[in-house]
């Protein structure tokens, strides 16, 4: 693990438990292209209160999960050293908060990120009712800026002879 340089960088953005797929596709890209990677969490419990000019971020907390974002960032970073162990990528982790397309969309934007990274949610009707409601995070991602966004299938795929929920 290397610290964030962040020009130019790859973005992956993950959940804690999530296949290592979406953290190796986005290590690829960042070694092919000699940039870093940056593997972000988003921690949807806090929120941006507001921003000093000097870039500190004040947050406020939706509930008393502060041990659990801890926990799932701890999450997030054994796992990707984990699926990085032996790959040519400099990469970190940081955790973001808020929305988190938003928040992806604002880091991009800080370090000039040349491409972002997502995985697909897994299947079932929790998911696709959690989708329906917040928005898939790649739809809203390639919606909302301009830099290209991979989508990582994750899991199984639907049979071709199966309808999608929401069809």
């Amino acid at each position: 693990m290397s610290e964030d340089a962040g020009s130019r960088a790859v973005i992956a953005a993950v959940v804690p438990g999530q296949s290592p797929r979406v953290v190796q596709e986005a290590a690829r890209y960042a070694a092919l292209s000699g940039v870093p990677l940056l593997v972000v969490h988003v921690d949807t419990t806090r929120f941006v209160s507001f921003e000093d000019p000097d870039g500190y971020v004040h947050s406020a907390t939706v509930d008393v999960a502060g041990a659990a974002a801890r926990a799932a960032l701890a999450d997030v970073e054994a796992a990707s050293a984990r699926a990085l162990s032996g790959s040519d990528a400099a990469w970190s982790v940081r955790q973001l908060i808020g929305d988190p397309a938003l928040a992806i969309i604002d880091l991009a934007e800080k370090v000039d990120a040349s491409l972002l990274v997502v995985g697909t949610r897994k299947r079932g009707l929790g998911e696709s009712i959690r989708e329906f409601l917040t928005g898939s995070v790649a739809a809203r991602l390639t919606h909302r800026q301009h830099r290209p966004v991979l989508v990582v299938p994750l899991g199984e795929t639907v049979p071709p002879d199966e309808e999608l929920v929401w069809e």
